[in-house]
């Protein structure tokens, strides 16, 4: 039996670990040991910074030691295995004499208790709901792996707000090893623990407890460690801030529930009822009046469920027929700007929401739905013709190759149909979601996953030919210049990658990630990133021509025409910029963000809008021809085609709207 290990003094600064790392400053301190900032001398022409915990050893018994370092040991491979945005990466772990250290990768910035006590008011509903996402999305990832992973602690100070607004958890309690009588040692944090954790039980809802806690803490200003345990029904968030929603409310209420079957049942069940309020009920004025937090709560859950259930892939649904032909339609058909009538030449249901963008092909629609399938339509008539269904939703377009169309889907699979009977030509499998769009080129499909990687593969069997890691979601869709296929990543980058081989050809690091997807102008690309720039890069080289900084972020792709540059922004304003020398040619404001690409026919630019009308501009000097509004916001871009602009909507309608309505009218 050895003596009690005492935990000892911090490091002082210039202290080398492991013969390799130099601390520089303690970043943090507990009774279990400390954190540090530390620059890794293994890099000598470049500084590369990394966070080291150090764990301190306080058992008493060998045996328990033992076990306690292998389950450290284990521990730290599988967080080293995790490859989410949100989770900083693990470099390395060793342990030297009593003391354990993990070296992670250093998250700049502060954590959100800091940024709580700075900024000395509550957040507002659109934050919440923006990390809400976040938070939701990385704990969904965490509770999905095998073994699933709980975090257990999470609170506003173990959540870090990097510069460039994307947050990161950490502190994933592997200290707990180390401990004295872990069995009888909550791990969780009074005030956003959940009762039955005070009783040992782990599992993912003591997660979705904590992050209820966590939201009603930044909505409130109110530290629940300064209250009574489990009082949130004391202290509704519409009492200290008025601003929030009952929707938004009703959705954090349930989260901390008591009684863990009154919760949210998982992580994407939670995420998906902060997006049904993010897309129609943000911005609502409270209107409480005399009811109870517990009676609304119960309502507004039941109607979020309603809204977020979810559909089979395998229903049945029915075709429609042309507008003039069915009668009184179930959602607005009619728009009138200036003196046009805007009338669709048809629509079709779907049972779900319409991110996709439609791909046109030889008289034939392809568009997938938040419904999982993927449909195929006649482009004339909107006449069904057959769906194929996958396992999660299809939000991107999808491509025809000879005879197949290939399409990803949030199942995290790649899938090539027979473009005539809707049947599976072939299947490949990601440890991702596949957001973006594929691109076909030299035989290949190139494509990116949210699991990090981009892939290529063969485009007449499915076979995978070679990998390319980024190590964060990839949601760009690429294009193929010459001999490098260019796409851009979360990780803030827009990476030019070799078509044959996948060995990196050059990277241009933005601001900000990068969702938009570049489109040639020439011998070069231009896209947007969340930085709010929009960039054009020598194709070849990836040397930075110019940048164009617009109002807000930047999701839309570009549509470039001759020497202009078109694209879309959150700040409300659809751009056109001179693609030569990057200056404003003119901008014209929209009802809402517009995170849609546009496309130009002719004269004409078509976009959706997030206020969910559908816009015609005159491409010249941007003025507004006529708009339609749909029942939803349109993230998706519209395709032209047999005389019909097409595109789809929140709504769940796919629309075809002629095309010549400014010029007959």
């Amino acid at each position: 039996m050895k003596q009690s290990r005492k935990p000892q003094a911090t490091l002082t600064p210039g202290t080398i670990l492991g013969d390799r790392y130099i601390i520089e400053e303690v970043i943090g301190r507990g009774g279990m040991g400390a954190v540090y900032a530390a620059r890794d001398k293994r890099f000598r022409a470049v500084i590369r910074r990394c966070a080291v915990k150090e764990m301190y050893d306080q058992l008493l018994d060998e045996e328990a030691r033992r076990r306690a370092i292998q389950a450290f040991e284990r521990e730290a491979n599988i967080l080293a295995s995790l490859n989410h945005p949100a989770i900083p990466k693990v470099y390395d772990y060793f342990t030297e004499g009593d003391h354990h250290y993990l070296i992670l990768e250093f998250i700049p910035g502060q954590n959100l208790l800091q940024y709580m006590q700075k900024r000395g008011r509550p957040i507002t509903a659109e934050q919440a709901i923006d990390w809400g996402l976040q938070l939701t999305d990385v704990l969904s990832y965490l509770h999905n792996h095998n073994p699933p992973i709980i975090f257990r602690d999470l609170k506003p100070s173990n959540i870090m707000l990097r510069p460039n607004g994307l947050l990161a958890l950490v502190d994933f309690g592997i200290a707990k090893h180390f401990q004295h009588d872990v069995r009888n040692t909550m791990i969780g944090t009074e005030g956003y623990a959940p009762p039955e954790q005070y009783e040992g039980i782990a599992t993912p809802l003591v997660d979705i407890y904590a992050l209820g806690a966590t939201l009603h803490h930044l909505l409130t200003n109110t530290d629940p460690q300064q209250h009574r345990p489990f009082s949130f029904n004391t202290r509704p968030i519409h009492e200290y801030n008025p601003t929030v929603s009952e929707e938004l409310e009703a959705i954090i209420m349930r989260a901390v529930a008591e009684d863990p079957l009154d919760r949210w049942q998982s992580a994407e069940e939670m995420h998906q009822a902060l997006k049904s309020v993010s897309r129609g009920t943000m911005h609502s004025v409270r209107t409480l009046k005399h009811s109870s937090t517990r009676e609304i709560t119960r309502k507004i859950t039941r109607r979020l469920m309603d809204a977020t259930r979810e559909v089979s892939p395998t229903q049945d649904v029915a075709p429609t027929r042309p507008v003039g032909d069915e009668g009184p339609a179930t959602v607005p058909i009619q728009a009138h700007t200036r003196s046009f009538t805007v009338e669709p030449r048809w629509i079709f249901r779907t049972e779900e929401e319409v991110r996709s963008t439609p791909c046109l092909h030889e008289g034939h629609i392809y568009i997938g739905s938040y419904d999982n399938n993927l449909y195929c339509l006649d482009a004339e008539t909107g006449e069904f013709l057959w769906k194929f269904p996958t396992r999660g939703g299809i939000p991107g377009r999808a491509v025809v190759y000879q005879n197949m169309v290939i399409v990803g889907s949030e199942d995290k699979c790649i899938y090539a149909i027979d473009a005539l009977s809707g049947r599976q030509a072939w299947k490949a499998e990601t440890q991702g979601r596949v957001r973006a769009s594929p691109c076909v080129a030299y035989d290949n499909v190139y494509i990116g996953s949210d699991d990090g990687m981009f892939y290529c593969l063969d485009a007449a069997s499915g076979r995978i030919l070679w990998k390319y890691e980024v190590g964060a979601p990839i949601r760009s869709t690429a294009v193929v210049f010459d001999q490098i296929v260019i796409f851009g990543a979360e990780d803030t980058q827009v990476h030019g990658v070799d078509v044959m081989t996948g060995a990196s050809r050059w990277k241009v690091r933005t601001n900000g990630p990068v969702i938009s997807s570049p489109a040639l102008s020439g011998d070069r690309i231009v896209v947007g990133s969340m930085d709010w720039v929009v960039y054009s890069i020598d194709a070849s080289s990836g040397w930075v021509i110019w940048r164009y900084r617009t109002g807000d972020r930047v999701v839309s792709s570009p549509f470039v025409d001759g020497n202009k540059v078109y694209i879309g922004s959150v700040d409300a304003h659809v751009y056109c910029i001179d693609g030569e020398w990057g200056k404003l040619v003119w901008k014209r404001r929209l009802g809402h963000q517009v995170t849609s690409s546009p496309w130009v026919h002719e004269d004409r630019l078509y976009v959706g809008c997030v206020d969910g009308n559908f816009y015609c501009l005159e491409t010249t000097h941007g003025r507004i021809q006529w708009s339609f509004q749909t029942g939803g916001p349109i993230p998706g871009s519209p395709r032209v085609g047999y005389g019909n602009v097409y595109f789809g909507s929140l709504d769940h309608f796919v629309y075809a709207i002629p095309i010549n309505i400014d010029q007959t009218e």
